[in-house]
């Protein structure tokens, strides 16, 4: 087991160029995004990618890729990969 979680961790990756530009690798799945926020369910958790004029230039699913460009102020991990909580839970819990 412990082999499995440490292959999924590798396939995330996160680099960030001047605190304008950000490529994510091991990406799942994009939960929402605007100008001020990029939240991310990644291999490794809940991704929150905070800061002004935040715009998604690559976006790669099948590939597991998005890249992001704006001022970036903030890069926070939330919840393991393994308590994802649905819709419902989030909104009553």
């Amino acid at each position: 087991m412990e082999k499995a979680s440490t292959e999924s961790a590798k396939k995330h990756t996160l680099t960030a160029t001047a605190r304008a530009h950000a490529v994510i690798g091991g990406v799942r799945e994009v939960e929402s995004f605007d100008e001020e926020s990029v939240i991310l369910l990644t291999d490794c958790g809940e991704l929150t990618v905070t800061g002004e004029g935040l715009h998604i230039g690559t976006l790669d699913i099948a590939r597991g890729t998005v890249e992001v460009t704006g001022q970036i102020d903030s890069v926070f991990y939330g919840e393991g990969k393994d308590t994802r909580r649905g819709f419902w839970s989030r909104l009553f819990g």
